[in-house]
């Protein structure tokens, strides 16, 4: 059984627990050395299942079963061969720190700890054993793999924006922007009231189909799912106001009228998702929605992965070719809200325009940060990612060293 992270939250202090008064253990066998397992040429004995299982106990860990002590010997066997045949040992001085490390998680010194688990039926030599095990195949999982592991900082923007995930009520909707310059404002107004009368799906995804500037023109208008955490603030409740079926009134937005429809709406039942703040990027190209400039929108969205890519685009020019910004949820542009609320880190948006319609808007999803993770350390979750990575490693080595093993249970 490896020492995994979340120990710490696995146990209480061995004094209170040597307090309740915990009697030993029954004994399954009368020869307490009998095999119960032999994993290649080695065996594993009714002496250390019993003591594996006391030790434990006694850490109130989960998995505290006859069924699963054996399993978890069988592999220290496997680790233990594995460890053996790459040369690795532990030194003294490193298995004195690492059985003062575990004993700290209980509040007491190693010898305090030894003592406790004396007390209780355990044996030094138990506890020294699940060390060695535990350092010995941690050192054998990196050499071997450490180079594989690689942590990028998306990644760690990614664990940032996950917080709690899901949201208490999702929902189901379409949408459409129809492009209103100033000299076509009256005529695009006039359309999203006649839009904004629609009342089925499929008349107002039919508009979409005719209208719309968005990505989600040719489906439409329709979005996935999406968690009503995850819109726009000011959206939020106009949406929640809707019965399915129904459009919201058109709403103005820069050079742009926005009209949504609720299709369906559901609750789910998990904690609801809040960000601290949303970073994004946005590049500027002259020529609105021209098709010339659409299709430059198309060629730099094929060669940019991240906002920082965009730096490398925008050199050379003004510095007001490229807004990068980070903001809280309620304090971005509406329209800006609405598409951000739809993308993912590292997607784009090109649906609006700037500058009275003559100027496209390269819009960048950067990343988000959720409200819990607003404090944490870059550095912790990388660490956090790196093991979890390697613990995979473990995981799949494991696997393989039984594949390959004969293993008879007595």
């Amino acid at each position: 059984m490896t020492l995994l992270p979340c120990l710490p939250r696995l146990f209480k202090s061995l004094a209170l627990v040597a307090a309740l008064g915990i009697g030993a253990l029954p004994a399954t066998a009368q020869n307490l050395f009998a095999p119960v397992a032999q994993v290649n040429n080695t065996v594993v004995t009714e002496y250390e299942v019993q003591q594996r299982l006391r030790f434990l106990q006694l850490l109130n860990a989960p998995d505290a079963t006859r069924e699963a002590v054996i399993e978890a010997l069988i592999d220290d066997r496997l680790r233990t061969a594995a460890t053996n045949a790459a040369g690795l040992e532990i030194t003294e001085e490193g298995m004195r720190e690492g059985m003062a490390e575990f004993a700290t998680r209980a509040n007491l010194s190693a010898e305090e700890f030894i003592t406790a688990l004396g007390q209780n039926g355990v044996e030094r030599e138990t506890f020294r054993d699940f060390i060695a095990n535990t350092l010995t195949w941690r050192e054998l999982i990196r050499a071997r793999y450490v180079r594989n592991v690689s942590i990028t900082e998306r990644d760690i923007d990614a664990q940032l924006g996950a917080g709690s995930a899901g949201s208490s009520i999702r929902v189901l909707v379409s949408e459409i922007i129809i492009p209103a310059p100033p000299q076509n404002a009256a005529n695009v107004n006039a359309l999203a009231e006649r839009i904004a009368q629609s009342r089925t799906p499929a008349e107002f995804s039919n508009f979409a189909r005719q209208y719309s500037a968005t990505a989600s023109r040719g489906a439409g208008g329709r979005l996935p799912w999406q968690n009503v955490e995850d819109l726009p603030p000011a959206l939020r409740g106009l949406i929640l106001g809707l019965s399915p079926g129904e459009v919201t009134a058109p709403l103005s937005i820069p050079n742009a009228v926005a009209l949504f429809q609720l299709r369906d709406i559901q609750e789910t039942g998990k904690p609801a998702q809040r960000y601290a703040s949303i970073e994004y990027a946005a590049y500027y190209i002259p020529g609105g929605r021209s098709e010339a400039t659409l299709a430059q929108a198309a060629q730099l969205k094929n060669r940019v992965d991240t906002c920082d890519d965009l730096y490398g685009v925008a050199k050379g020019q003004p510095e007001d070719v490229l807004d990068r910004e980070t903001k809280a949820p309620a304090e971005l542009p509406n329209d800006f809200a609405i598409e951000l609320s739809k993308l993912d880190t590292g997607e784009v948006s090109t649906t609006l325009t700037r500058n009275n319609g003559q100027t496209l808007v390269f819009l960048m999803m950067c990343k988000r940060v959720a409200e819990e993770n607003a404090e944490v350390d870059r550095d912790a979750v990388r660490n956090a990612l790196r093991q979890e990575q390697l613990q995979g490693y473990s995981n799949q080595l494991i696997a393989q060293l039984r594949a390959d093993a004969r293993i008879t249970r007595k």
